[in-house]
């Protein structure tokens, strides 16, 4: 319920245009950024931002809401300083520019989209909101504590969307 809420609210926020160069709106995402990837997970993609003025930290939430057990997350990076414009290609786990929360695989760092063989396509939503504060939580937070944590401090949101199927 919280999730939706903030879906809401920051519907009503300013608009946050957000870029992939790897990934069109819509269209596929490469197999490197999948667990088709040759380590299992692939990379994190690269994913671009202008965050507005007043901006004291920035989020990134990447799910699927077409996983056959309810919407799944494929990352939770927060923290993030609003000067950085984005992030790079490939942030492991350890990375200091960012906090990563927990995803549905258990992990604070990316996971690759990986939806069941045959399942059809699936799309994944790379979700970015521009803060009016920092976030006083810890690595490896869940995604229900940093949508809380971000309740009334949007400023604006964007997002992309990929898809991806097995």
């Amino acid at each position: 319920m919280l999730t939706s809420l903030l879906l809401i609210a920051s519907a009503l926020a300013a608009s946050l245009p957000v870029r992939l160069p790897a990934v069109v709106q819509g269209a596929n995402i490469p197999a490197e950024y999948t667990c088709l990837a040759a380590d299992g997970n692939g990379v994190s993609p690269q994913v671009v931002w202008q965050a507005p003025a007043g901006t004291q930290s920035v989020t990134l939430i990447v799910d699927d809401p077409d996983a056959p057990g309810g919407t799944f997350v494929h990352w939770v990076a927060f923290n993030i300083p609003p000067a950085q414009l984005g992030i790079t290609r490939d942030i492991h786990a350890d990375d200091k520019t960012l906090k990563q929360g927990l995803n549905s695989f258990g992990n604070a760092s990316w996971g690759g989209p990986c939806p069941p063989v045959g399942k059809g396509s699936h799309r994944y939503y790379f979700r970015v909101y521009a803060l009016d504060t920092t976030l006083a939580l810890e690595a490896g937070a869940t995604r229900e504590a940093v949508d809380t944590a971000m309740e009334d401090h949007v400023l604006a949101s964007g997002s992309l969307m990929g898809r991806f199927q097995r």
